[in-house]
């Protein structure tokens, strides 16, 4: 008696199902197409224009050397870097303790009035970064709306100096940058099982203990999350520190965007910007660190 023959299958069909991992690389092949444009290759060509020099007519010379590093390391650009360290490290403090609070407080809303304060936060995204930027000028300016109201209620005697500050540019970038703080802890509340803060209680921990020792480690990954969405952009961040510090308030982006532009010094404008790159690594690398203990 003759053994029947298994049916044929498509060869396609068998070849996706002896090869998961073809689908999965087809699938993602748009990101990695757009990674390899848009982030690798730009990235690599930093790091080595960082290492050539230019000529008389700002053209880029292909020629290893140090000279921008060194120049990096001298005076004035580390008082500049550490500025923008202490601006980025205030406005990442500042969004921490303003968008714990409400991400948490969304975070712990019924799914109705959730998704009601989600668009609440989520309205300044629908309006340009430049004109929030200007309407807080228009607002901190001696002629402005808050001067005047103090005026008014003669709470001052005369207008205040409150554009062109420290505090000023500290202010435009906790505005633009809080909700990236509230969007990740709003997530890790949102996951956060109730039944284990009420066991808390239970076992007779107060409000702070609860707090400390269940709530704020289990909302860790969002509050870390958090704070590198934060302290990341603010450190590069050009635009606030020129429209709202007046150019007096000078943070790394401002001079590594000049050296792009007006003075035509794209090696060294590199090699700022390697130097800001690997910053952003070291506080990856140590965010990393910290979730994974």
């Amino acid at each position: 008696m003759a053994v029947p023959t298994p049916l044929k299958t498509d060869t396609a069909s068998s070849v996706l199902k002896t090869r998961p991992g073809l689908v999965n690389w087809l699938a993602i092949s748009p990101l990695l197409l757009w990674l390899l444009l848009f982030v690798l290759i730009p990235t690599v060509l930093l790091v080595v224009y960082g290492f050539c020099g230019r000529d008389g007519l700002g053209r880029i010379v292909y020629e290893f050397q140090w000279d921008n590093y060194l120049r990096a390391l001298k005076p004035p650009y580390p008082e500049i870097f550490l500025r923008s360290v202490i601006f980025a490290g205030l406005t990442t403090l500042v969004c921490l303790i303003l968008g714990y609070p409400v991400g948490y407080f969304i975070g712990r809303s019924p799914e109705k009035v959730r998704n009601f304060l989600m668009m609440l936060v989520m309205i300044p995204f629908w309006t340009s970064f430049l004109i929030r930027t200007y309407a807080w000028i228009s607002i901190l300016a001696q002629e402005g709306l808050l001067n005047g109201l103090l005026l008014w209620a003669k709470v001052i005697s005369e207008p205040l100096q409150m554009l062109y500050t420290p505090g000023a540019v500290v202010l435009g970038l906790v505005y633009n940058f809080l909700p990236f703080m509230i969007l990740p802890i709003y997530t890790a509340a949102e996951k956060l099982d109730n039944a284990l803060v009420e066991a808390a209680y239970d076992l007779g921990a107060g409000p702070v203990r609860a707090f400390s020792q269940v709530i704020l480690p289990l909302t860790q990954s969002g509050i870390l999350a958090g704070v590198m969405l934060v302290f990341i952009p603010s450190l590069g961040m050009f635009a606030i520190s020129g429209l709202m510090g007046g150019g007096s308030q000078q943070m790394i982006g401002d001079v590594i965007e000049k050296q792009f532009g007006t003075a035509n010094n794209r090696p060294f404008g590199a090699a700022l910007g390697t130097l800001v790159l690997i910053a952003f690594a070291i506080g990856l690398w140590l965010t990393s660190r910290k979730q994974k203990s």
